[in-house]
């Protein structure tokens, strides 16, 4: 199998990168950790995803039904985030809840070929923060996230990975899901929306229902869509 390659948005034009790995980071967001009925671990979960894992297909099934979990992503370059992006975690739920009951890893529920979809990565500043993201499905808002809720925040991540693991330029941290997680569905449209410097009463607002992202914060800085098969 080929390696995979991600785009990376540059000024001075594109740059595909080849990222060595993908660490993902678990259970960061309290709301879904009790969407699944899991307990709040004491440290920071870290789980991680080969680089063959990356694909632009979005399954609906791989032997068993995937579910989908729309995350905030960082690239790594010269020793830290310099750039981000949205991604989609494929999970076989089923599995995972098997080799979870049995102290098992979860590789082979969250790390198998095509279990990674990411859009462009697009360079990020010090004054972008407070990231808040969207995922619809068939045009209906299904996951919300805003950086706050992270129990962990990027840099602490960059740190704790750095304690045990090298990150080396192109490698990408997937920083976990917020609550609304579930099962894909064939022939369903994706679209996943990333806005930077979002007030967390903004956010707030568009996770009541009242008022849209877009309608908030106009034109989101990054789309990515996908047709489920």
């Amino acid at each position: 199998m080929s390696v995979k390659g991600i785009v990376f948005k540059q000024h001075n034009g594109d740059l595909t990168v080849t990222p060595s790995k993908i660490i993902c980071i678990g259970r960061n967001y309290v709301d879904h950790i009790h969407e699944l009925g899991n307990d709040i671990p004491d440290d920071m979960v870290v789980f991680l995803k080969p680089n063959s894992a990356i694909t632009d297909t979005l399954n609906s099934e791989m032997g068993e039904p995937l579910h989908y979990e729309a995350e905030l992503c960082f690239m790594v370059k010269d020793g830290q985030f310099s750039a981000v992006g949205v991604g989609l975690d494929m999970t076989k739920r089923e599995l995972q809840g098997k080799l979870k009951k049995q102290g098992l890893p979860w590789e082979r529920s969250k790390a198998f070929d095509g279990s990674a979809l990411f859009s462009e990565f697009m360079p990020i500043t010090p004054a972008q923060q407070d990231w808040c993201f969207q995922l619809t499905i068939d045009n209906v808002v299904t996951q919300l996230g805003h950086q706050q809720l992270m129990t962990y925040q990027p840099q602490a991540m960059f740190t704790a990975i750095n304690e045990f693991m090298s990150l080396n330029d192109g490698d990408i941290v997937m920083t976990g899901t917020p609550k609304g997680v579930g099962v894909v569905l064939a022939n369903t449209s994706f679209e996943i929306s990333l806005w930077p410097n979002v007030p967390f009463e903004v956010f707030e607002t568009a996770l009541s229902g009242d008022k849209s992202m877009v309608e908030l914060c106009g034109q989101a800085m990054l789309v990515k869509q996908w047709q489920a098969v």
